[in-house]
């Protein structure tokens, strides 16, 4: 859990100097993804994303726009690209627009950190959706159980693996940076569960550029490496397919599972194929409405729940079908728009 950042009078020089320096740099940043018109308090908000080339950014925002529209607020998007310098700039744009409220998913919790002070001097308010921060005040952070989640998905790996006898075979782990907060508690769940049932990690590798390249060469080097291999985790979903290539290619597609965290639309039928073992599927579409729907409690003087924790589905093929709606509907997105054009 984040400590509130407690103001110093050292501080705000280092803010106000740090403002100084990116304040041309903002001027020029790249522009929103897109604006929403405000229809009802002509108030502004705007979302800084970590990369919205990465689905699950992607299908959040579409909640964070939904539940802003239904409130009227305009809202402008601002993907990083995975860079924590274009953020810090994007931050600074959104400073100067005088935005009413800022929310954050931002590139890593130490980074949030700078962001959350800056806003702070600005006097902003913000909500964390997804990712966390090492320290800093915020409204409310809107998160996934992923230590819980985490732990059932590995539940799911473990019951696998004793259907096939392979108790004795170990599990390698691709990971988003563990210097996110989520990040660290997603891999202590998974290992607690592999704990419980004596079953082995292998190494752990961390994503950089979460390309397609990187996950192949990461899960050929576990392979390689570790002969007696019968597993990888992957804690994100939409470089499967650099994993399942590397098991393929190294003629160990029968021998090595593949599981992960999040999900493709694909996953509805990789899934009951036993292409994949499971997911452990967070909520984005949910998790964006949710931030703004604390952000605009928040500005309208109610009292907000500080830290919101929403479920992870852990989705195997005993489950998807009874899962599905949920699936489609808060996982995916898909759907989104005719479900609000019922709610209006």
């Amino acid at each position: 859990m984040a400590t509130p950042f407690s103001r110093t009078s050292s501080s705000q020089p280092l803010v106000f100097l740090l403002l100084f320096c990116l304040g041309l740099a903002a001027a020029h940043a790249a522009p929103p993804v897109a604006g929403e018109p405000a229809e009802k308090s002509g108030k502004r908000l705007a979302y800084l994303v970590s990369d919205m080339e990465i689905p699950f950014w992607e299908i959040m925002d579409r909640g964070v726009r939904a539940a802003a529209r239904e409130r009227g607020y305009r809202i402008d998007t601002y993907s990083a690209g995975n860079d924590a310098k274009t953020e810090l700039k994007h931050t600074v744009k959104a400073i100067r627009d005088k935005v009413d409220g800022l929310i954050i998913s931002p590139t890593n919790s130490s980074a949030a950190v700078t962001i959350l002070k800056l806003a702070k001097q600005a006097d902003i308010p913000v909500v964390i959706s997804d990712i966390g921060a090492d320290g800093g005040e915020y409204v409310s952070y809107i998160s996934s159980d992923n230590r819980q989640g985490a732990y059932e998905i590995g539940k799911v790996l473990v019951e696998r693996m004793k259907a096939l006898g392979w108790q004795d075979g170990r599990v390698g782990i691709i990971a988003i940076p563990q210097k996110r907060a989520n990040g660290q508690a997603r891999t202590a769940g998974f290992m607690s569960a592999l704990d419980e049932a004596g079953i082995k990690g292998a190494d752990l590798h961390q994503q950089v550029t979460f390309s397609y390249q990187e996950t192949y060469d990461y899960a050929r080097e576990l392979i390689d490496k570790h002969p007696n291999l019968r597993a990888i985790w992957l804690q994100g979903s939409d470089k499967y397919r650099g994993a399942l290539d590397a098991i393929a290619d190294a003629g160990k597609a029968d021998q090595v599972l593949l599981i992960c965290f999040d999900a493709e639309p694909v996953f509805l039928d990789l899934i009951p194929r036993g292409v994949l073992v499971g997911a452990a599927m967070q909520q984005p579409y949910l998790m964006g409405r949710e931030a703004v729907r604390a952000m605009d409690a928040h500005l309208n003087g109610e009292a907000v729940e500080k830290n919101g924790r929403l479920p992870v589905l852990a989705i195997s093929a005993d489950n998807i079908e009874e899962k599905l709606a949920t699936i489609k509907r808060n996982v995916l997105g898909i759907e989104t728009e005719r479900n609000e054009e019922e709610r209006r």
